[in-house]
């Protein structure tokens, strides 16, 4: 523990110096078997006032306020003195609206679109402004944590919850120039809880439709300098139907299987403040989770599902662990990282008596330095090192190191701004310098906010398609692809009126994408190219109005199109409109209510069952979600989805879930 402080001191001297001297005081598929690929097109809020949380595990929060951003410039600032468009999703949003599971909670975010083949447990991707769902970086704690072993190398949020989350950030627009490789579209940036106060603990116990049995527990608390939190969960769904009745209704000689879904997961946040100026962190997400879904008759063509399970096994472990270091009163301050993620996936086809394995890994040491210029900004500098390593069914890897530095400033609380650059240097695909600068313009005396940003991304090819082949099905990986690119803006306004209560805004975004890496026929192989190009564009609105001390309404809207520049023809998977509703009622200090609402246009899509071309047919589900405090220690809770039952398929071959209840109690400890 001395050493790393005298490291990081020592780190200090070097760089605060200097500055003291000026400063004044895809399209998803089910888990298979690997097999060649498909030649398929490439798939690419401002939050309320702070609320005091009624049930036990509010008291674990964390450490920044609502209003603040920590992503978009990898500091705490406010959210209206940034020029990019950032959301903030509370510990409080998530246990109002009661989402259990990533995918349900993002599917209600501006710029978004959640794609997930089937129910709970179902692959599940994020689309964010149209670009493709492998060209958006998702972060835990500082870690990124997409999928190395992949295909796609794309983050699926089949089995991650949202038992442990204090807050998501949603940071939208090419964000390479601070985070590097696969920011192309944004940052999805997660914070797990942090423990605090005397020791406290609870227990949630939910049940409801499709065989729904989940349980968590957890405890937090901090003893002097040492603060924890644990949290456990099991979530179980025994009987889900995914396959549209049309489909069923072919089926006449057996039964269809359903799906079944097993999820594991367990958080733990430990830190220790060594010193007032120097502190210790670790965090550790681990899931074990077992899905076992309709396996599908290839013996005649369109295929038909069978009474057969396939089965999917996922183990994954996200560690990290840091040391920050305060120097010079404050002025200067730097985190240290190291992280390490690993998959291993086995999955087994009904029929097949081989068991396909897919298992990869990440490693990252990172560093940050931040220097404090009093009331002129901040200028932060920073180093990663990168090792991603695909271990079956092949062995290979890439090496990464990279810098990058920002300076952000404000003038008079007018005029604020962010400018970074940043240079990766990858073993396998080159070098790639990206950027980005993000101004934001107060007008004094009218609550209105000028933003606005504009940068570059980048996206290298997955270890898969580096160094995967299937001889046997003539496709060749290609070792010489390059780094998908992207330059992209956007531009808007935010208003704050009535002292705050009423507060809205609008952007609109345009991205130009080249060196798309897609599947071509090269001699009697095929393989893959750098030949694809798209364009993005589309609008974001949101309004947050609370009405009265009891009433909060909160709606967004969200105009996307986008289009492969070669062919014009739209891209797969992409609706044209979104909207959302919501309103947050605490008619006592003891009962909230929430009843939500969402809209999604059709699409353009592919169907599961025969690869051809189709429309997603537009749907709307009204959802609706209540607690109340019964006890000191005892809180009741339920909630009711797609109240309409509105029967809808996203993507087109894999039903959604129709109308169903949930309910359960949470002990406080």
């Amino acid at each position: 523990m001395p050493r790393i402080s005298c490291l990081l001191f020592a780190t200090s001297m070097l760089v605060a110096v200097p500055a003291l001297a000026s400063a004044p005081a895809q399209a998803p598929v089910p888990p298979q078997k690997p097999r060649a690929p498909t030649v398929l097109p490439p798939k690419a809020s401002v939050p309320a006032p702070a609320r005091t949380s009624t049930t036990a595990p509010a008291a674990v929060t964390s450490s920044f306020p609502e209003t603040v951003t920590v992503t978009a410039n990898r500091i705490p600032q406010d959210l209206s003195k940034v020029g990019s468009q950032v959301t903030v999703v509370t510990q409080r949003d998530i246990e109002l609206l009661q989402r259990r599971d990533l995918a349900d909670l993002l599917a209600r975010e501006p710029g978004l679109n959640m794609v997930r083949t089937g129910g709970p447990g179902g692959t599940g991707s994020i689309f964010m402004r149209g670009v493709n769902s492998n060209e958006v970086k998702v972060r835990l704690d500082g870690m990124d944590i997409n999928d190395p072993s992949t295909p796609a190398g794309a983050f699926d949020t089949a089995q991650f919850l949202t038992d442990g989350l204090a807050r998501v950030e949603i940071l939208r627009g090419p964000q390479s120039g601070l985070y590097g490789a696969d920011a192309m579209g944004g940052v999805i940036d997660m914070t797990t809880k942090q423990g605090q106060g005397p020791l406290h603990g609870f227990v949630r116990l939910e049940g409801g439709s499709y065989s729904t049995k989940n349980q968590t527990a957890g405890f937090s608390g901090s003893l002097h300098r040492f603060h924890y939190m644990v949290e456990v969960s099991h979530n179980h769904v025994g009987d889900y139907q995914a396959v549209p009745k049309a489909i069923r209704a072919q089926v006449h000689d057996h039964d269809v299987a359903s799906n079944r879904n097993d999820n594991r997961t367990a958080n733990v946040r430990l830190g220790y403040d060594v010193t007032d100026n120097f502190d210790l962190g670790f965090t550790a997400h681990l899931t074990q989770a077992d899905y076992e879904y309709v396996a599908d008759d290839y013996s005649s063509y369109p295929a038909l599902p069978s009474a057969q399970q396939n089965e999917s096994d996922l183990k994954q472990a996200i560690l990290r662990g840091t040391a920050h270091l305060k120097s010079f009163k404050g002025v200067f301050e730097q985190t240290l990282g190291v992280g390490y993620v690993t998959y291993r996936r086995h999955d087994i086809t009904a029929g097949d008596p081989e068991i396909a394995s897919n298992r990869g890994d990440r490693l990252k040491v990172d560093w940050q330095g931040l220097t404090h210029l009093g009331h002129n900004g901040s200028f932060l500098v920073g180093y990663d090192y990168i090792r991603e390593r695909i271990l079956t069914p092949v062995s290979a890897q890439t090496t990464t190191h990279a810098a990058w530095g920002q300076l952000e400033g404000h003038w008079h609380d007018i005029l604020f701004g962010s400018a970074n650059i940043r240079y990766d240097n990858n073993s396998r695909y080159g070098n790639y310098v990206t950027w980005r600068v993000a101004p934001a313009v107060k007008i004094p005396g009218t609550g209105l906010t000028l933003k606005a940003s504009g940068g570059s991304g980048f996206h290298g090819p997955s270890l898969n398609q580096l160094f995967v082949s299937y001889p046997a099905y003539y496709f060749l990986a290609n070792p010489n692809l390059r780094a998908e690119r992207l330059l992209g803006f956007d531009a808007g306004f935010e208003e704050r009126l009535l002292d705050g209560k009423l507060t809205f805004g609008a952007d609109y975004y345009g991205n130009h994408v080249r060196n798309l890496i897609n599947t071509a026929l090269s001699g009697y192989n095929y393989t893959y190219v750098n030949v694809a190009r798209a364009q993005t564009h589309g609008v974001e609105a949101f309004v947050d109005y609370r009405i009265i001390k009891s009433v909060d309404l909160r709606g967004t809207y969200t105009w996307t199109d986008a289009s492969d520049r070669s062919t014009g023809a739209a891209l797969v998977r992409r609706p044209r409109h979104k909207a959302t509703a919501s309103v947050i009622w605490t008619p006592t200090k003891r009962l909230s209510i929430t009843p939500s609402l969402l809209y999604v246009s059709g699409w353009h899509d592919l169907d599961r069952y025969t690869s051809m071309s189709t429309i997603g047919h537009d749907y709307v589900t009204v959802n609706i979600a209540a607690e109340y405090k019964l006890a000191k220690f005892l809180t009741l809770f339920a909630r009711g989805d797609n109240l309409g039952n509105r029967y809808y398929e996203n993507p087109v071959g894999y039903l959604q879930p129709g109308r169903s209840f949930y309910g359960g109690v949470t002990f406080g400890l």
